[in-house]
């Protein structure tokens, strides 16, 4: 028996690798699938989506989103418990756990404050030359507005003043209330 699926959002630098990659290793058997590592395989011709996601940008997402929650399904079918991280909002939520198709699914949305999320972006910055947040690209604040889009199923832990053990471990201790019954 597996733990099924977890699907970890949030926005950038909300600490979703940390946390789904720490996650994974709880499991006897896990996986940990960067559903961004889809879009990477590319080597041209990728168009990013920005606030407003259509055409050739949404034709792209959608294969992403597909892509990953394919290899998500396979992974649980081959008894893994499979930990999934995306910037994934909104409706998409419900397509991509509806596409993954698994029981039982969970899903955990990341919920730093936006001013945490800069924090921890300034130290990325400082510590790893790496920034999340470019000019020209969504701010922190238009995707927190995109995340308010999602609807609130499942487990939203604030994780502003966590580390990430402590949020694995509020996760693990509520995963009652990451449940999925339906989608």
């Amino acid at each position: 028996m597996t733990d099924g699926l977890w699907l970890v959002i949030g926005v950038q630098g909300a600490g979703k690798s940390t946390v789904a990659d720490g996650l994974a290793r709880q499991f006897e058997r896990g996986v940990h699938i960067r559903g961004g590592q889809f879009y990477r395989w590319a080597v041209s011709g990728w168009v990013h989506p920005t606030f407003e996601v259509t055409g050739e940008a949404r034709r792209l997402l959608d294969l992403r989103y597909h892509l990953s929650a394919q290899a998500a399904h396979e992974y649980c079918r081959a008894g893994f418990s499979t930990v999934v991280q995306d910037n994934i909002f909104g409706e998409d939520v419900r397509t991509w756990l509806k596409d993954a198709n698994v029981q039982p699914s969970h899903l955990v949305v990341l919920c730093p404050s936006v001013s945490a999320v800069r924090q921890r972006d300034e130290a990325r910055q400082k510590a790893l030359g790496k920034v999340a947040y470019r000019p020209g690209e969504m701010s922190i604040q238009q995707l927190d507005e995109l995340l308010a889009t999602t609807p609130r199923i499942g487990l939203w832990p604030d994780s502003s003043d966590q580390t990430p053990k402590q949020t694995i471990d509020v996760i693990l201790a509520r995963r009652n209330d990451a449940v999925l019954s339906a989608i």
